[in-house]
């Protein structure tokens, strides 16, 4: 493998930020292991293949996103630097990335069942279809919280094979896209001025960044009530999910506490760190109190 080829692997790996797979991933798997749980318990092989789709599904959704924002993150100041724009990596690279990453989802789906086969074409026409709609509507946000609302609803079909019992996923997707829209407004907030400028659709460039922020966790608090109101479906949930929820909860309240609209100097902190310890700790509960 030639030099050239190893360094546009390392930097696609930083643009698409795999790492951040744990935002949706651990939810997905919460709803597995809760399916499982009336369908003969947790297969490892089932699980890996639900892991396997969602890393696919979720690096085409970046580097499509990164593809089709090279020309407004190469305007931004904020996001010059990030590898497309700056060339350190090209766009055919990252076009191939999106081909192949689709097509090895499309082919993990196959492999778990017939109902996930024919309904992956839809699920990347939406994921794929995210970075174009701040072109066009300040409801962005809640088109990205969808698109990550879909892993939990995906998972459970890939153990279910059907649209049955659909209380406890549409949940899980409702909690998530209340979430992702949430956290996706906090971190939107840093690019009022340019999306202003460049006449992107946004909320904060809409109504400002204070009721933004005011929406977020307005969207926060409706994610936590929804989860919720998960153990009414799932009675056989108890004190381990409980736990992790609260945990959950404080860090939201954590996280709205050190942004303002007067400093967003650790919109960082709060959007990357704290929504990956909040998906991992509620995924973790849930797994755990879905299998003892």
């Amino acid at each position: 493998m030639s030099g050239a080829l190893l360094r546009q692997l390392r930097e696609s790996a930083e643009m698409i930020k795999i790492s951040h797979s744990v935002f949706a991933l651990p939810f997905a798997l919460a709803a597995a292991a809760l399916a499982m749980r009336t369908s003969g318990g947790w297969s490892w092989g089932l699980g890996g293949r639900i892991v396997f789709c969602a890393i696919a599904a979720r690096t085409a959704a970046m580097a499509m996103n990164r593809l089709a924002d090279a020309k407004i993150d190469a305007a931004n100041p904020r996001t010059a630097s990030r590898a497309l724009p700056a060339g350190r990596v090209g766009a055919r690279f990252v076009l191939a990335l999106v081909v192949v990453s689709s097509g090895a989802f499309v082919a993990g789906a196959a492999s778990l069942n017939r109902l996930c086969l024919l309904l992956s074409p839809v699920a990347l026409l939406w994921l794929l279809g995210y970075p174009y709609a701040k072109r066009f509507t300040p409801l962005c946000h809640f088109w990205l919280g969808g698109a990550l609302g879909l892993a939990p609803v995906g998972a459970w079909l890939a153990v279910q094979g059907a649209f049955e019992e659909m209380a406890t996923p549409l949940l899980l997707g409702g909690a998530v896209l209340c979430w992702t829209a949430g956290f996706d407004l906090i971190y939107a907030c840093q690019d009022f001025d340019h999306d202003r400028r460049a006449g992107l659709h946004s909320v904060p460039a809409r109504i400002g960044i204070a009721r933004t922020l005011h929406l977020s966790a307005a969207l926060h608090l409706g994610s936590l009530l929804l989860l919720a109101a998960l153990p009414l479906v799932n009675p056989h949930l108890g004190w381990i999910y409980g736990a992790g929820l609260a945990v959950a909860a404080a860090l939201l309240v954590y996280e709205h506490a050190i942004v303002s609209a007067d400093d967003l100097s650790r919109v960082d902190l709060a959007f990357f760190t704290l929504n990956g310890c909040v998906s991992l700790a509620f995924g973790a509960a849930t797994v755990a109190d879905a299998l003892l």
